[in-house]
């Protein structure tokens, strides 16, 4: 019986987590048990999705399983590019110079503002008024 290789990452953007598998296959992505088509519909979050593969020139070397959950489709998309980068870095310690690069290692900090007590939202302010 042949062992199973393969590479993990671990990739978070707003308030989405993925987590992705990467094993040697013929490039087939699913992702929560569905095709990445269904998944994504829109067409720019399934090239954001594909950059990495892009980059390093390792398209169609990996069946991409991936869980992801938590915010909307362009956080969780995000979130699965930051681990597709990060698996592909475990498979490969040579590809972090073209990945760091490109930008996909830095994990995306910007999250949601706290609405704060007094206001109606998190900068907003109530109406003004002297008298």
């Amino acid at each position: 019986m042949e062992a199973l290789v393969q590479y993990y990452g671990t990739g978070r953007r707003k308030s989405s987590t993925a987590r992705v598998y990467l094993r040697p296959g013929q490039g087939e992505f699913l992702i929560n048990r569905r095709s990445m088509e269904s998944y994504f519909k829109n067409l720019t979050l399934r090239m954001l999705v594909k950059q990495p593969f892009e980059v390093t020139e390792t398209s169609g070397k990996f069946d991409t399983i991936v869980n992801v959950n938590g915010g909307g489709p362009t956080g969780q998309a995000g979130a699965v590019r930051h681990g597709i980068a990060r698996a592909l870095l475990e498979y490969d310690g040579e590809l972090r110079k073209t990945l760091k690069k490109s930008g996909f290692l830095t994990r995306d900090s910007r999250i949601k503002e706290r609405k704060k007590y007094g206001q109606p939202g998190a900068r907003k302010r109530f109406q003004f008024s002297k008298r």
